[in-house]
């Protein structure tokens, strides 16, 4: 069975392709990504302009049209933050809908953050024992943690890197005071989130799963001999903290020369860098993980778990 996955989320529109039959690992086999960056067309009400609109349904509809040619059996059509909480956004739903030709399923913070814990913990194995989840987009960060497939806590805040770009870094580049200011910020927000957190077990391992913490990782981390040969990318707090002066220092693009840092995330990479770091300082985390899975993946696994295979 062919399945796709459309993801339309603050920062892109994101088709993922996939073959899955009963008993086996789902296989990727077709990835169309358009980037938006959403949060550069909300009004001072909140509400997505006009402009925003007419480039979410021309991403929409090209992706509609990718998984016809794709011969896709079964379209999973998302929407994460940014359609959930703009001003307007029953009528973007409504618009939406009207590309796709199908109802569009509207995530929670804390159901995206489910889905997503999900695909870690199905990439990571039951051997990973308690696994503590980062994942950070455009409009939101999600944490979540437990020992089973479904994580004893999950949570939402908002801090995603497009939202915290736009309210605290606009310049480019940012600079030091508006880099404190959003760090202060983070601290504030999180706190009451990392003392819940905090009161669970110690996690044996710390993952992130998001596309700007797998584009930071390149940037800062280093590889290390995985299960069966994989190589698994390893993102230290202390090389992180270390290389955000010198990220706020460079103009948006300079940044995108850097390894990792590819020309859709060159804007919002500080802002990510800043609210990560504050992250794993706030839950006491020296280093963490990457997975290559993430949302998309989790709500593919879903849907083949309720198909009853």
């Amino acid at each position: 069975m062919r399945l796709g996955v459309l993801d339309i989320g603050s920062n892109t529109v994101h088709l993922l392709v996939a073959d899955a039959r009963p008993g086996g690992r789902p296989l990727a086999t077709t990835s169309k990504r358009t980037v938006l960056r959403l949060m550069r067309y909300l009004a001072p009400d909140g509400s997505i302009t006009d402009e925003g609109v007419t480039a979410l349904v021309a991403a929409v509809t090209e992706a509609r049209a990718v998984a016809a040619a794709e011969k896709v059996d079964e379209l999973l059509a998302t929407a994460t933050s940014a359609v959930r909480e703009a001003q307007n956004g029953s009528e973007v739903i409504r618009l939406i809908e009207e590309a796709l030709g199908q109802p569009l399923q509207v995530l929670g913070g804390e159901t995206e953050a489910r889905y997503t814990f999900l695909a870690v913990r199905r990439w990571f194995g039951w051997a990973a024992g308690q696994i503590l989840l980062f994942d950070i987009g455009g409009g939101s960060l999600e944490l979540a943690a437990g020992g089973d497939e479904l994580p004893d806590a999950a949570a939402s805040v908002p801090l995603g890197a497009g939202r915290m770009t736009v309210r605290f870094l606009p310049d480019d580049p940012p600079g030091a005071a508006a880099v404190d200011e959003l760090r202060a910020h983070a601290r504030t927000t999180l706190e009451p989130v990392a003392a819940s957190f905090r009161a669970l077990p110690r996690p044996d391992h710390v993952v992130g799963s998001s596309k700007a913490i797998r584009s930071l990782a390149k940037l800062v981390g280093y590889p290390v001999p995985g299960w069966s040969g994989i190589e698994r990318m390893l993102l230290p707090r202390d090389a992180l903290g270390s290389w955000i002066p010198r990220l706020a220092r460079l103009p948006a693009s300079a940044r995108q020369e850097l390894p990792g840092i590819t020309a859709d995330r060159t804007f919002q990479i500080v802002a990510g860098a800043v609210v990560l770091h504050e992250a794993m300082r706030a839950l006491d985390v020296e280093e963490l993980e990457v997975s290559p899975w993430a949302l998309r993946e989790g709500v593919l696994l879903r849907y083949i778990e309720e198909l009853g295979w």
